[in-house]
């Protein structure tokens, strides 16, 4: 019996519980709508709606972990997290990229593919020279943002400057009661 044990014990618990979905590994404990939100490009609400409709279609429970999933059902949940554009349940707004520009269909983007369109369309506004390019370009906000106060970089003046002046000062002092 203790030997048996110790044959568990052995065991890769951990190498066994961490899943691969969409080109992010996510650990086996979560459940389907936590372990959704941990891909970039799906947040709470996307998972909940994909939670429901994989749900429906494959009679698994919201509650389900990740790890109790067998391999075919894993794939099953991959297509339906690639192509949610093609699911009717799930509403139109809850893409992240509807009406691209370049095609003109609605889409959703998730992890690297997200990451590189997003940059594709900030350089695409530099290019064609749009006042959101130029922001972009130079580092300032986009949005409309207040830069008068906020969103200022490097060494804050007024506030080094005083304690500039005192070391210099303490500076001047002690060389001149060497000499």
């Amino acid at each position: 019996m203790a030997a048996a044990n110790e044959h568990e014990k052995g065991k890769p618990e951990a190498a066994t519980s961490i899943i691969r979905i969409g080109g992010k590994d996510i650990n086996g404990n979560f459940k389907i709508v936590r372990g959704l939100m941990q891909i970039k490009g799906i947040g709470y609400t996307m998972a909940r709606a994909l939670a429901l409709e994989y749900g429906r279609g494959q009679g698994v429970s919201e509650e389900t972990r990740f790890k109790d999933l067998s391999d075919p059902q894993i794939a099953q949940l991959e297509t339906l997290i690639k192509e949610p554009q093609n699911i009717k349940a799930i509403p139109r707004f809850l893409l992240n990229r509807r009406k691209d520009s370049e095609t003109g269909s609605d889409m959703h983007l998730i992890g690297t593919d997200l990451a590189v369109k997003n940059r594709q369309d900030v350089e695409a506004m530099v290019r064609i020279q749009t006042w959101r390019g130029h922001r972009h370009q130079y580092g300032q906000k986009v949005r409309g943002q207040r830069t008068r106060s906020t969103g200022r970089t490097g060494a804050t003046v007024g506030v080094m400057k005083k304690t500039v002046q005192a070391a210099a000062q303490e500076a001047k002092k002690a060389s001149e009661e060497k000499k």
